[in-house]
């Protein structure tokens, strides 16, 4: 795979870095990502993985720019309010990055379209705020061998893991909680997203390049009020429905 003189300028500091180099760029161009939602951990992470060079990007996501949105959803404008999502974003990111192909579905992704969406590409990343996607996402991957980056938040804290086959995001979250908070509920200091979301796509890039220890079968833990990180491990659910009786995976 040859890159242009200006992908090799856009690429530099990729290019010179040991972990990602020529062979982890050329990676992230052959790449295929769908991002699953894009608001608030969606759209700085859409930002960055368009920035980093990924080849293709998928953005799934139903819904229209809103107003309130703008507060931390920073691939979209005043001007874009009223749009589909999918399609602001991926204006907004052809025009940060030529090179990226970006690929748009302006629906929600649910069971009956779940297995056809993800297939389609070689990772996922998830930044929706609802536990039953959420869950819908992480069976499609587990049943088709994708890699899933899971990012959340709400109020001033998020988190983001990484799920490769066992444990899964099932096993974090065998249930849905009866009292789950959203942020349209509770709110979400809008700086907060782009912290997530960055960390979410900094996941995506180290999978696809092969460089360093990733999240894989591990969640961190932000709180933003406190400045203060803590990383812990997830279990793997024996009884887990999603990925039950499936090989641990660590990286």
């Amino acid at each position: 795979m040859i890159f242009s003189e200006d992908e090799v300028e856009r690429y530099a500091r990729h290019l010179v870095l040991s972990e990602v180099g020529g062979p982890g760029q050329q990676a992230l161009k052959r790449a295929r990502v769908l991002i699953v939602g894009v608001g608030g951990v969606g759209s700085p992470a859409a930002l960055y993985l368009a920035a980093a060079g990924v080849g293709t990007l998928g953005l799934i996501d139903d819904d229209a720019v809103g107003l309130s949105n703008l507060q931390r959803q920073i691939a979209f404008s005043t001007a874009e309010v009223g749009q589909a999502k999918v399609a602001a974003a991926a204006d907004r990111l052809t025009r940060l990055n030529p090179h990226v192909a970006v690929e748009t579905h302006a629906e929600r992704l649910t069971p009956a379209n779940a297995a056809e969406r993800i297939a389609a590409y070689d990772l996922v990343l998830d930044g929706t705020d609802d536990f039953q996607t959420r869950l819908c996402v992480n069976a499609a991957c587990v049943a088709a061998g994708r890699p899933l980056v899971s990012g959340a938040l709400g109020r001033w804290s998020g988190q983001v893991g990484v799920f490769a086959g066992r444990p899964c995001y099932q096993c974090l979250v065998p249930d849905i909680p009866p009292d789950a908070e959203t942020c349209a509920r509770v709110g979400v200091v809008g700086a907060l997203a782009g912290v997530i979301g960055s960390m979410a796509a900094l996941e995506a890039i180290k999978l696809i390049a092969g460089a360093g220890q990733t999240l894989t079968g591990r969640l961190m833990l932000y709180d933003g009020l406190a400045g203060a990180g803590r990383t812990v491990r997830v279990a793997a659910d024996p009884t887990c429905s999603v990925c039950g009786g499936g090989p641990v995976r660590r990286r």
